[in-house]
Formats: structure tokens, C-alpha cells, sequence
């Protein structure tokens, strides 16, 4: 489990209740469902109208990698990768076809079998950047999605306060000449309810404030980040398949690879 990401959003729920509690307000009075209903279910109607059903659907499954927590081993790899360098070099690209039931990294496994049955490099090199791509673009609608509902939500917060504003001055007014006639109320007791209306119809901004804050745009955010590793360690393999398939020194192949890896992650020997 990505621990960050549950305290982050742990925590900005709590400081906001935090800062109702210390402003005396009552937190049961944003608890609004009507509220919620316009701008989470606006939102989501939006979403479905720009993007195909199925990929609506697939967010159950994106956002499931947003919680967890995956530590990419450079270094690893780039070992694992010189290792097969190094036999392949000796004993040619064949013989790592018998290593391939034991290579865990599914990219890595293809790209080594592209490699031994590919003998043109530029082509291999072109297949290998080709499903790069494809990875990247399935990666970017995810992220896509969550940056619209992150703009469609405060629209759809805004929509409700109006939607709000239009039905309190409505009932202010008393809808009907019939009915001011025969309703005798206060003046005060009207500011009064005008003001709990106009607080009431603002809920909504609320909601579509903090959905977009909070929730789908950090998500959003998140699955870029966790995107970019993945395609970093990526590159690294397909640089490496490209460097075996050329039977380069393990040394050199090691020194390239390593350029790919921040200092600060890199592991004295």
C-alpha cells in the first residue's frame, strides 16, 4: 500500500474538518447528499459523455494503482540485463532463449525474444519504441480522465450553487402574487432563511472545490509521477536488448544503463 497517499487524503479531510470545527461551525451541515449528487454525479456524466463507457468502467482498476506502492530496482534490472549482455556475447543471442521462462519482467522477456529473432537492429529497435508508445498513450488516458474530472467538477459546484440561488429566491419571493398575499412573514425571518439558502446553495461549490483539490486532480498527478518511473525503467530495458542484440562490452552496456539511474539512487557496489 502506498501509505503516502492515504495520509495525504486522511489529512486534507481532516483539516478541513478541522478548520469548520475551529471556525464553530457544525460539520453535519456539509454533509449535504443533494450537493454531492450534482457535483460527483455532474461530473462523472461528463466524463462519460467525452469518453467511451469502457474506460469509465477501467477507473475501478486505475485508480487501484494510485494506493500502491511500487519501488522500481534500477540498478537490478540494469544488473540482470549486463548478466544477459554478457552471455549473449559469449555465447550468442540464441542462447538466452533458454532463459527466458525465468525472466520475471514480462517487457524484458518479449523484448529478448524480439532480439533473438530479430536480426536487423534499427527494426528491433522501431518494434521495441513502438510498444514504448503504445504503454504510454493506455498510461496518459487514465491521467486524461482525471484531469477533465478535476475541471468538470467546481463547473458542476458552480452549477448547483446556481441551480440553489435560482430555487431560494424563488421561494424568497413566495413563487406567486397569490401566495405573498396570503403568507405574512417577517422581514427578518426572511433575510434569515435567505441566508441559510444562499449557505445551503454554496455547499456545492464546496464539493466541487475540494473534489477537484483533493481527489482527482492529485490522483491524476500521482498516475503521471508513478507513469514516469515506469517508463524510466522502461527505456532502460529497451536500451539494454538494444545493447545486447549488438553484443556490446558488459562494461560499457553497465556504464550506459547506469546514466539512465539518478546518483542518488545508484548503490555503491
Amino acid at each position: 500500500m502506498d501509505i503516502g497517499t492515504i495520509l495525504g487524503l486522511l489529512s486534507g479531510v481532516g483539516i478541513i474538518f478541522l478548520g469548520i470545527i475551529r471556525q464553530d461551525g457544525d460539520v453535519g451541515w456539509f454533509m449535504n447528499s443533494n450537493a454531492l449528487l450534482v457535483v460527483f454525479g455532474g461530473t462523472i456524466a461528463a466524463a462519460m459523455v467525452n469518453y467511451p463507457l469502457k474506460n469509465i468502467i477501467g477507473l475501478f482498476s486505475v485508480v487501484k494503482n494510485v494506493f500502491t506502492s511500487e519501488d522500481h530496482d534500477y540498478q537490478g534490472i540494469i544488473e540482470q540485463i549486463v548478466e544477459k549482455g554478457e552471455k549473449a556475447r559469449k555465447n550468442g543471442v540464441l542462447s538466452l532463449e533458454a532463459d527466458l521462462p525465468s525472466i520475471e519482467s514480462t517487457f524484458l522477456r518479449n523484448g529478448i525474444e524480439l532480439a533473438i529473432n530479430e536480426r536487423d537492429p534499427a527494426r528491433l529497435r522501431n518494434y521495441l519504441n513502438l510498444e514504448l508508445s503504445n504503454i504510454q498513450k493506455r498510461h496518459k488516458m487514465g491521467q486524461e480522465i482525471f484531469f477533465y474530472l478535476g475541471s468538470y467538477a467546481p463547473a458542476f459546484g458552480m452549477l448547483g450553487t446556481v441551480m440553489g440561488l435560482i430555487v431560494m429566491m424563488n421561494n424568497f419571493s413566495g413563487g406567486n402574487s397569490a401566495d405573498v398575499s396570503s403568507m405574512d412573514f417577517d422581514i427578518a425571518q426572511k433575510f434569515s432563511q435567505l441566508l441559510g439558502g444562499m449557505g445551503l446553495a454554496l455547499i456545492t461549490t464546496f464539493y466541487g472545490v475540494l473534489l477537484s483539490n483533493l481527489v482527482f486532480l492529485p490522483i491524476g498527478g500521482k498516475l503521471a509521477r508513478k507513469s514516469q518511473e515506469e517508463m524510466m525503467l522502461k527505456s532502460i530495458v529497451v536500451e539494454g536488448i538494444i545493447s545486447i542484440h549488438s553484443k556490446e562490452h558488459p562494461l560499457l552496456m553497465r556504464e550506459k544503463l547506469m546514466t539512465f539511474v539518478p546518483q542518488s539512487s545508484r548503490k555503491d557496489d
